[in-house]
């Protein structure tokens, strides 16, 4: 069975997940206090084998170069921001004491595609609008939303390229399809389901 840790970082409150099956573990959207990270890492007894980015923004790739660099383990992002990890600018973090700049992504996603890690199996659907690859997770049991849709709420469509438009259609047509039992973990705040989503989220009602 795959399970999921939730791990608040950064001055934010990003949350990056762990997820993880038998020993084998997945990181998605390291995005700061790499201590709290590998902590996590270490209690579970888990050993992570990729990082997938749901988009790359700063708050969500911020420990990305602590994070592979220490596991020795490749990043997966959307091509449509592969450029993303080294630019400030893009990325939004030209302003910062410290603006990020990492290393490329060694694997591009596929959306709409199925992946399997050692047994961990999930698909990647495209989410864009909060940012123009933004992409989700989705696994057995539940689906990482990245800054698509939170609970309550959706992501923010005042940022340079995001598209308000293409946010809301992206939801409808790859996350509102889900079965409403389905959990969502977002990029930031407390979870939900799928069902409560269509059913109280302002932005559809």
């Amino acid at each position: 069975m795959t399970k999921i840790k939730q791990i608040v970082t950064g001055t934010i409150a990003e949350n990056c997940y762990v997820i993880y099956q038998d020993k084998t573990a997945l990181i998605v959207d390291p995005g700061a206090d790499f201590s709290k990270i590998m902590n996590a890492i270490e209690e579970l007894q888990v050993m992570p084998v990729a990082i997938l980015l749901t988009h790359c923004h700063y708050d969500h790739i911020g420990a990305l170069e602590e994070t592979r660099t220490t596991y020795n383990i490749p990043v997966y992002v959307s091509p449509l921001e592969k450029d993303w990890p080294m630019n400030p600018t893009l990325n939004l973090s030209q302003s910062l004491l410290k603006p990020i700049i990492a290393q490329p992504a060694e694997y591009e996603f596929e959306t709409m595609e199925d992946y399997n890690f050692d047994g961990i199996e999930l698909r990647v659907v495209p989410t864009p609008g909060h940012s123009p690859g933004g992409v989700s997770f989705i696994f057995s049991d539940f689906v990482i939303t990245g800054d698509a849709l939170f609970k309550n709420g959706v992501g923010r469509s005042d940022l340079p390229f995001s598209n308000s438009k293409d946010l809301l259609k992206g939801i409808k047509e790859q996350l509102f399809t889900l079965a409403d039992k389905m959990l969502i973990y977002p990029g930031h705040g407390e979870k939900s389901t799928i069902g409560q989503e269509k059913l109280s989220n302002p932005f559809f009602n």
